[in-house]
């Protein structure tokens, strides 16, 4: 259960990213918003990081936070913000996530 709460927590830091990076594009009013929703899911995102790491190893929960927020991420900004999408940056892509599916595997 704690893997389904850290994958969710992954996604709510993709979330804050998302709004961090909407926050920069707005001025007035739609920016505090902006702001507002980077709060509301930054905290979702540690609160339920700090609820997982009570079972899961702190290195590795860590690990698989970060990646699965470095990787949604970058595909918010291949998707969303027409970032470029090269072959390396796919080819070191797959290799972080890799690395997490890989890091799941041998935690106990």
């Amino acid at each position: 259960m704690n893997w389904i709460i850290l994958t969710i927590a992954g996604f709510f830091e993709v979330a804050f990213a998302f709004c961090l990076a909407k926050a920069k594009e707005t001025t007035g009013t739609e920016m505090y918003l902006w702001y507002t929703g980077f709060a509301v899911t930054l905290l979702i995102s540690m609160t339920l990081l700090i609820k997982a790491t009570q079972t899961l190893p702190i290195g590795t929960a860590y690990a698989v936070w970060t990646g699965i927020g470095a990787v949604g991420t970058a595909l918010v900004g291949i998707f969303v913000f027409k970032e470029p999408t090269t072959f390396l940056r796919l080819f070191f892509l797959s290799t972080l996530i890799i690395s997490i599916v890989g890091l799941k595997a041998v935690s106990h």
